[in-house]
C-alpha cells in the first residue's frame, strides 16, 4: 500500500527504547534507545557498559530492573524486557528508564522498590554491594558508597574497595569470602576501613553465595553496616572494667583477678598495699581537683618503680595495690620501701599554689600458693595499719602479731553489730529541697550510732571499717528496710513522703539487692517512686556493670537513683549518658564557692544542660549560704541540699 509506513519507521517514533543485540553486540537501536544513553553521556556503540548491563537480562524476562553508571555520573534505574527474534543469538529488549526523580520531587508511595530499597538503606544507616563472578565487577549501593565517602554513581572497582581496607585485615576477608563460596553458607567479617582520605571506620557484613544452574557460584551479595561507634562504646566499656578511668591503671576487678590467677600458680605472688598519707586533707584545702592530679602522679611515680609482669591498681579512692608475681617478702618490702622514697622525693605543682608533696604508706605480705584474695588482702591490709600507726611515710610487712592491733577495729564492728541487734542505731533525715518551690522534695536518710557508748562513733569513723566487711551489706540492707516501713507508715503516706538511702560499693556488688529492695517495696504496699538510691560516681565507675544492672533494675520499677558527689572522683559526662540515673548530685565542690568563681559556674552549668537532656534531675550538694540558692537557680538547677537549707534531724521529728 502507497505511503504505508514501515516497521522500522514505527520502531523509530516508539517512545520505548528498542535495541537488537546479536551475540552480546548491539545490531540495532531507535531512536528513544539513543537518547535514553545520550541523556547521560553514553552511547550504545561506544559505551559497552550499557551493553554489558541490558544482555545480562535473559530471553522471556518481563520488566527486569537494571541499573546503569552512565559515563555522566550518577545511577540510571531501566525497566528491561527481553524476546528472542528466531535468529540465534538474536535478541530484542524494551527498555524504559525507571529511575526515580529526586525525593523532593517524588510522591512517597510509588511503587519502585529500588527507591525504597535505597531510602531503607540510608535509614538503617547501612549499605549492600553485589560482585559478579564472572567479570569481577562490583555493585555499591548509593548508601555504602555515602559511608564509603564517595558521591552516587562512583565507579568502585574491587582492586579500590581493597585498597581502602586497613591490610591487616584483608586475609581475614579473602578467608571468609573464599569459605562462603566453597561451601555455600552466608559468612560474616568485620573490618576497618579509611574512609574519606583519611578516617579509619569500623564494618560489619555479612554475605551470601549464589551459585548457577551448574552450582558454580556466579553472585555474591552482601550487606555492610558502620558499626564505628559501637565499636567504640564495647571498647571503652570493657577497659571501664578493668581498669581505673581516672589513672588508666587496673582497677579492684584487675588486680582480684591478677592475684587468684598468682595463688593459683606454684609460686605465689607479693602484695603492696598502698595508701596516700592524710589524702582528705589534700581534698579539703586544695579541693578535689588537686585531690586527682595527686592522685595520677602517685600512680606514674609507682607504676615507674615496678618491674616487668608486676600490676599496680587502683583499689578506691586514695588506696593502690600492686601484685608482685613470684616475688618473696623481703623483696616486696625493699620495694615498699624504694616506693616510700620515690613518692617523697616527689611533688605536684599546682599553678598559683604551694606545691603538693604527698607521701605514702605500705603494707606488705605474702600470698603463697592456695591462699586467698581476701585472706591477702586482709594481711597486707593489717600491715598498712602498721605502717599508718608506725608514723606514715614508711612500708611494714606482715607479722603474725599485727593482729592484735586490728582488736580495735573488730571492736567498732562489734558495736556497729551490736547497735543493729538492739536498737542503737538511728536514722536522722536531711531535706533535699525544691528550690523552685522552697519546699523538701524529699529526705536524705543518715545512719547514725547512738548506743551511749565511750569514745562516741560517727559515720566517718564507723563506715570505713563496716566497708571492708560484709557488715556494710547488713547495714545498707538495714536501713533501706527502715526506710520502706517508714514510707509505709499512715503519716508518711498522708505527707507522700520520699526518701532518698546511700548505698555502698560492696551493696552494688550483691546481684540479689535490687529484687529484695522490690519485695520489701510490695510487701508494705510502698510506691517504688517514693524511694531512692544513691551511689557515688567512685563508687559507680568501679564497677560498671554491677551499677548498670542495679541502677537499670530499680529505675524500670520506679525508684529513683541518683548519681553523688559528680564530679568529685572523674567527672566524666560519659558516666551520665551510659548509666540510667533519675538524678545527678553535684559535688559540694563546685557548689561552695558558686557565686564568685567562674569557672565553677561554667562547671555547674554543663552538668546541668547535659542532665536535661537526659531527662535527669540535679541537685546541689553542701548549699551553706543564702547566695548560692539564688545562682542555683540561675543555673537550672533543680535541688538543692545543705545546712541553709535545712540540718539533719531524727526522723521520728518530721511527724511531730
Amino acid at each position: 500500500m502507497t505511503g504505508a509506513v514501515t516497521a522500522e519507521e514505527i520502531a523509530q517514533r516508539a517512545t520505548v527504547g528498542l535495541v537488537v543485540v546479536r551475540d552480546g553486540a548491539t545490531e540495532w537501536c531507535n531512536a528513544a534507545a539513543r537518547d535514553l544513553v545520550a541523556r547521560h553521556g553514553g552511547s550504545w556503540t561506544a559505551d559497552d557498559a550499557a551493553v554489558r548491563r541490558v544482555v545480562e537480562v535473559a530471553p522471556g524476562a518481563v520488566r527486569a530492573l537494571v541499573r546503569w553508571s552512565p559515563p555522566g555520573g550518577g545511577v540510571r534505574l531501566w525497566q528491561v524486557s527481553c524476546t528472542a527474534l528466531g535468529s540465534p543469538g538474536r535478541l530484542l529488549y524494551e527498555i524504559a528508564d525507571h529511575t526515580a526523580p529526586p525525593t523532593g520531587e517524588r510522591p512517597l508511595g510509588m511503587a519502585d522498590p529500588h527507591w525504597r530499597l535505597d531510602r531503607l538503606e540510608a535509614l538503617a544507616r547501612m549499605g549492600s554491594w553485589v560482585w559478579h563472578v564472572a567479570d569481577g565487577r562490583v555493585e555499591w549501593s548509593e548508601a555504602l558508597l555515602a559511608m564509603f565517602g564517595l558521591p552516587p554513581g562512583e565507579v568502585l572497582e574491587y582492586d579500590g574497595f581493597r585498597a581502602l581496607v586497613h591490610p591487616d585485615d584483608l586475609p581475614m576477608i579473602d578467608a571468609a569470602i573464599a569459605e562462603g563460596m566453597a561451601t555455600g553458607l552466608p559468612f560474616t567479617y568485620t573490618h576497618r576501613m579509611v574512609v574519606g582520605g583519611s578516617v579509619e571506620r569500623i564494618f560489619e557484613c555479612h554475605g551470601e553465595v549464589f551459585r548457577d544452574p551448574d552450582g558454580v557460584p556466579s553472585r555474591v551479595l552482601g550487606t555492610a553496616r558502620d558499626v564505628t561507634e559501637e565499636h567504640r562504646a564495647r571498647t571503652e566499656l570493657a577497659y571501664l572494667a578493668e581498669h581505673d578511668p581516672l589513672t588508666g591503671i587496673a582497677n579492684r576487678r584487675g588486680i582480684t583477678a591478677r592475684l587468684a590467677q598468682c595463688a593459683a600458680g606454684p609460686a605465689g605472688a607479693t602484695l603492696l598495699l598502698i595508701d596516700v598519707d592524710h589524702f582528705k586533707d589534700v581534698n579539703d584545702l586544695r579541693g578535689h581537683a588537686v585531690g586527682d592530679r595527686v592522685i595520677r602522679r602517685v600512680a606514674e611515680t609507682v607504676s615507674a618503680q615496678l618491674e616487668a609482669g608486676a600490676l599496680l591498681g587502683r583499689l578506691g579512692g586514695d588506696e593502690f595495690a600492686a601484685v608482685l608475681p613470684r616475688c618473696d617478702p623481703a623483696a616486696g618490702i625493699a620495694l615498699g620501701e624504694r616506693l616510700c622514697d620515690a613518692v617523697a622525693g616527689d611533688r605536684v605543682l599546682v599553678q598559683g599554689q604551694a606545691a603538693v608533696r604527698t607521701t605514702v604508706s605500705v603494707g606488705v605480705a605474702a600470698v603463697p600458693r592456695g591462699d586467698g584474695v581476701e585472706a591477702g588482702l586482709a594481711r597486707a591490709d593489717l600491715a598498712l595499719y602498721a605502717a599508718k600507726n608506725a608514723g606514715r611515710n614508711r612500708a611494714r610487712l606482715f607479722a603474725p602479731d599485727q593482729y592484735t592491733q586490728a582488736v580495735a577495729r573488730v571492736g567498732v564492728l562489734q558495736r556497729v553489730g551490736d547497735a543493729l541487734d538492739g536498737a542503737a542505731m538511728q536514722l536522722d533525715a536531711q531535706p533535699i529541697v525544691d528550690l523552685a518551690t522552697g519546699r523538701a522534695s524529699r529526705r536524705e536518710l543518715l545512719i547514725r550510732l547512738r548506743d551511749g557508748l565511750d569514745p562516741q562513733l560517727g559515720p566517718a569513723e564507723f563506715l570505713p571499717a563496716a566497708e571492708r566487711t560484709d557488715l556494710v551489706l547488713r547495714l545498707d540492707r538495714w536501713v533501706l528496710g527502715h526506710a520502706v516501713r517508714i514510707l509505709a507508715g499512715p503519716m508518711a503516706r498522708a505527707r507522700e513522703l520520699r526518701l532518698e538511702v546511700n548505698i555502698s560499693a560492696r551493696s552494688l556488688e550483691d546481684d540479689e539487692l535490687g529484687d529484695w529492695v522490690l519485695a520489701e517495696l510490695r510487701a508494705c504496699s510502698v510506691e517504688p517512686g517514693r524511694l531512692g538510691l544513691e551511689i557515688t560516681e567512685t563508687t559507680a565507675i568501679t564497677n560498671l556493670d554491677a551499677a548498670k544492672r542495679l541502677v537499670g533494675r530499680l529505675t524500670a520499677a520506679g525508684c529513683g537513683f541518683s548519681l553523688d558527689d559528680f564530679g568529685a572522683g572523674f567527672g566524666s559526662f560519659s558516666h551520665l549518658k551510659h548509666l540510667p540515673f533519675t538524678a545527678v548530685k553535684i559535688a559540694g565542690e563546685f557548689v561552695r564557692q558558686l557565686d564568685t568563681d567562674p569557672v565553677d559556674r561554667a562547671l555547674v552549668s554543663a552538668v546541668v544542660g547535659v542532665a536535661q537532656q537526659l531527662g535527669m534531675r540535679t541537685v546541689a550538694e553542701q548549699v551553706d549560704r543564702p547566695e548560692l540558692v539564688t545562682v542555683l537557680r540561675e543555673l537550672g538547677v533543680d535541688d538543692g541540699q545543705g545546712y541553709h537549707l535545712g540540718r539533719p534531724r531524727p526522723i521520728a521529728e518530721l511527724f511531730d
